[in-house]
């Protein structure tokens, strides 16, 4: 597998990837695609890092693995390609609240890395997936590694706002030093649970103000 990562993650993630889990996590990939088609394309796996630097972050939205679905995929928790329709039920959701929140209009793709440019630190726990197996990797060591890159962002940056939705993102907040950074907290988008809170969390509008008070520039949703 070909680690394609931005020079400025690559700097501070050296001492992982030369590690003998992610070596053998790498491996592992090697293998699986030899007999599977594995999500998402090899060159966009590390899509979040090359879009998003160490030093621009202002959100972190965590979300759990890739969209299992052949061609959904593409590097950045809760995104799709532009093409592709109809859009995942949680990013719907998604922009339902975004919509009630601030009242912007629901976009016609789901295509999430004009988010990703403004500094939006889209992360999944778990970097890649067997074609129609959710969740099929999580047992081979990305949260080893993802868990190494929420604890990096904690040590190096201050006043990062971690929007933490469903409980699988909630248990990575002891990885964030709660005295340095601003954790949201609700119930995951998904049609399952959207009902039970996070309609109306008004995260993206928290997440804004949050911003601005440290005055930084808002991220335009």
């Amino acid at each position: 597998m070909n680690i394609n990562l931005d020079p400025s993650w690559n700097h501070h993630l050296k001492t992982e990837i030369e590690a003998p889990y992610f070596k053998k996590l790498t491996n592992c990939i090697d293998e699986l695609t030899s007999t599977q088609l594995i999500l998402p394309r090899e060159q966009d796996v590390f899509n979040a890092f090359n879009l998003c630097s160490l030093e621009n972050i202002k959100v972190v939205i965590l979300g759990q693995d890739p969209y299992p679905t052949p061609g959904h995929a593409h590097g950045l928790s809760f995104s799709i390609p532009k093409d592709v329709r109809p859009l995942a039920k949680s990013l719907q959701n998604i922009f339902k609240e975004i919509n009630t929140d601030l009242g912007k209009e629901i976009p016609e793709h789901g295509n999430l890395e004009r988010w990703a440019k403004q500094g939006v630190f889209l992360l999944n726990t778990v970097l890649t997936v067997t074609a129609n197996e959710a969740n099929s990797h999580k047992n081979i060591g990305w949260q080893q590694f993802t868990d190494r890159v929420i604890q990096l962002i904690s040590e190096q940056r201050t006043g990062i706002v971690f929007l933490l939705w469903g409980s699988q993102a909630q248990k990575k907040a002891d990885l964030i030093d709660e005295s340095k950074h601003h954790i949201l907290k609700s119930v995951h988008p998904s049609p399952l649970s959207a009902y039970r809170g996070f309609f109306g969390c008004k995260h993206f509008s928290k997440a804004n103000e949050l911003l601005v008070l440290q005055q930084i520039n808002p991220i335009n949703w």
